[in-house]
């Protein structure tokens, strides 16, 4: 690889970042701006029921975690022996695609099918500019590198998401994702001109890459993850909605409650991150039954102005505690296969956001009102709480036999 200048350096992974800002732009404004979709594209809906309208527009969000799911593998196993940086570059552009074409979609159906599209390239994305950031900032900084690079997601959080639910409520949804087509066009700019070029991963196979699916603990955390953080996203997917319905809140405050939200997902992720280098077992044995408490708590607290504030602030909090300690254990599963197990982190995510979004809009749709994805999302932390405490043991069990057997332990078979 080039030598980089301290400046181009630091260009390269400013570039880095700015794709996952627009990533987490793309994902998650769009739940922020349902309302104003839903009341474009399913009129006849949203005049006969807002609550309907709006949990059937919620399909959007699930479309795009759906597309994350299938791109993450199908997209890394494909890519093994292709350039890391000619890879990332199509990934970008591939982003820029599915925003402008959201931004134009004719109907609620083509806008569905966009969406899954537009979700592709997501997981492989996050998992490439991983790799190529570990690699620039070189030996002693890989750590220091990745965080850098996915730092984007985070600032998207606290501001990219109230600044594009502000301009889809004053301009139109379409005009949100033609702004995050710019933030994309940016990128691939910026890709193009700082990033060095690099060779395919040393040694990586289409079948090495393969391998991560053979290994029970991968599909352990990738069940704890899917389920677990669902809960987050059977109530934020809907928390704009929640905000005006239920908390009373005017459409102006919305971007400050998604922005208190942000903050409380910086924070967790930050401390979740210290814990878990200390124990991610036992960041996981607290972080899930809080996490079953504070979103109960939400449906408590959801109607008041300030118990919104509080509870998705604590929400949001919780679930990026949890969050590194299971990265952690999913790295460590799919070791030997790379970029698969960089991308399955963020293809787990997205199971969580399908089943959560999916879930919390089928009991507004079904009568039970905003409070109700409240008790879906508590059920699915209990739920991936019991998951993580069952694969925890049995890879206790696993590594006990290996060693009574007087085999080695593997790196994938490491206690959490």
């Amino acid at each position: 690889m080039t030598q980089l200048t301290p400046a181009r350096r630091r260009l390269a992974l400013f570039a880095l970042a700015l794709g996952g800002f627009g990533i987490g732009c793309t994902e998650f404004a769009s739940m922020g701006l349902l309302p104003q979709i839903a009341q474009n594209l399913l009129p006849d809906l949203y005049g006969s029921s807002p609550e309907t309208g709006i949990a059937h527009a919620g399909w959007l969000v699930s479309a795009y975690a759906v597309g994350v799911v299938v791109g993450a593998p199908v997209i890394s196993f494909l890519g093994a022996k292709s350039s890391r940086t000619v890879m990332l570059l199509v990934m970008a552009s591939a982003l820029l695609a599915g925003s402008l074409a959201s931004a134009l979609a004719p109907s609620f159906a083509g806008l569905l099918v966009i969406r899954f599209l537009a979700g592709l390239p997501h997981g492989a994305y996050f998992g490439l500019a991983s790799l190529v950031a570990a690699t620039v900032m070189g030996p002693g900084n890989q750590a220091k590198g990745v965080a850098l690079a996915l730092s984007g997601l985070t600032v998207a959080n606290v501001v990219g998401v109230p600044v594009m639910t502000a301009i889809g409520q004053a301009y139109g949804w379409r005009a949100a994702y033609g702004v995050v087509s710019v933030v994309f066009a940016v990128t691939v700019i910026g890709l193009w001109l700082t990033v060095p070029r690099q060779a395919p991963l040393p040694g990586a196979t289409r079948r090495g890459e393969l391998k991560a699916f053979t290994l029970p603990q991968v599909w352990i955390v990738m069940g704890v993850a899917g389920v677990g953080f669902g809960g987050f996203f059977a109530i934020y997917s809907y928390l704009s909605q929640m905000g005006r319905e239920l908390a009373g809140l005017p459409a102006g405050a919305i971007p400050w409650l998604l922005a208190v939200v942000g903050v409380g997902m910086t924070i967790g992720n930050i401390v979740g991150g210290i814990s878990a280098d200390r124990s991610a077992r036992r960041t996981m044995a607290v972080g899930f039954p809080a996490l079953a408490v504070v979103l109960l708590l939400m449906g408590a607290l959801g109607g008041s102005p300030v118990g919104i504030f509080v509870a998705g602030f604590l929400m949001s909090l919780v679930n990026s505690y949890i969050m590194p300690s299971i990265q952690s254990w999913l790295i460590t599963a799919a070791r030997g296969a790379q970029l698969m197990g960089a991308s399955l982190n963020h293809a787990a995510f997205n199971v969580a956001n399908s089943i959560g979004a999916l879930l919390g809009g089928a009991v507004i749709s079904a009568g039970f009102g905003y409070r109700s994805p409240a008790l879906v999302a508590c059920a699915l932390s209990i739920v991936g709480g019991l998951l993580a405490l069952a694969g925890v043991q049995r890879q206790k069990r696993d590594r006990r036999r290996r060693v009574e057997s007087g085999f080695p332990v593997t790196s994938s078979q490491q206690a959490v």
